[in-house]
């Protein structure tokens, strides 16, 4: 069904597996660096710390959180794992910067990664210039999704209000607190038509045909 977003006028979204398809597998890359450090870090074998890397992720937002938290880990040492990972796997898609370009109002990226590694993904995909800011790690001080805490600080750093915003996000409990607040959450990837959250309003497996087809407020 065609989505009413007329209300709309502020694009909120998440990067990693949510600009660019989860089947891409740059993911996996960086949750292999992830890993190899959990282990460097905390002498562990390698599976038992990928268990650890997860656990962390579950209860913190964030693994690096956790590491920070239980493991004096310095964040800039964590970030640099992935300024240096090939992009090759991530393709430009022509008709998401169209429809990106289209969308009436402010646009945003909102992601627990830190501001080199979003500059690199958003150039890449050839979208540097269609958002007003990124709105990163370091700019919400460590509170990641789905921390409320972060949402807030984004909300109050550029005078959003939550009624006319909307975010989109493959992971679905960083969509809880969007939805608590007040905005309109969509679900993106290949899970998404299976979930049943109440938080979440609509879901697409691939979030350039949604944007297409969803009913916008008139440029004015």
């Amino acid at each position: 069904m065609t989505a009413d977003l007329t209300h709309i006028d502020t694009w909120l979204f998440d990067l990693d597996n949510t600009l660019y398809p989860e089947e891409s597998g740059f993911m996996g890359q960086v949750e292999g660096r992830m890993t190899d450090f959990v282990a460097r870090v905390t002498d562990l074998p390698r599976d038992q710390a990928y268990t650890l890397q997860k656990k962390y992720l579950a209860e913190h937002g964030l693994t690096l959180r956790g590491l920070m938290l239980n493991h004096g880990v310095d964040p800039a040492d964590f970030h640099a794992l992935f300024h240096d990972l090939s992009l090759e796997l991530l393709a430009q898609d022509p008709d998401l910067v169209s429809a990106l370009s289209q969308l009436p109002g402010r646009r945003f990226i909102f992601t627990n990664a830190d501001d080199k590694h979003a500059e690199r993904v958003l150039a890449h995909l050839g979208l540097a210039d269609l958002f007003d800011d990124v709105f990163h790690i370091h700019s919400f001080g460590f509170t990641p999704k789905p921390d409320p805490v972060g949402f807030q600080r984004m909300l109050d750093a550029h005078g959003l209000d939550p009624r006319a915003t909307s975010f989109f996000e493959d992971s679905e409990r960083n969509l809880q607190p969007a939805y608590d607040l007040g905005m309109t959450t969509v679900l993106v990837g290949p899970q998404a038509q299976h979930s049943t959250a109440p938080f979440v309003n609509h879901r697409t497996t691939t979030l350039t045909p949604f944007l297409t087809g969803a009913r916008l407020k008139e440029a004015v």
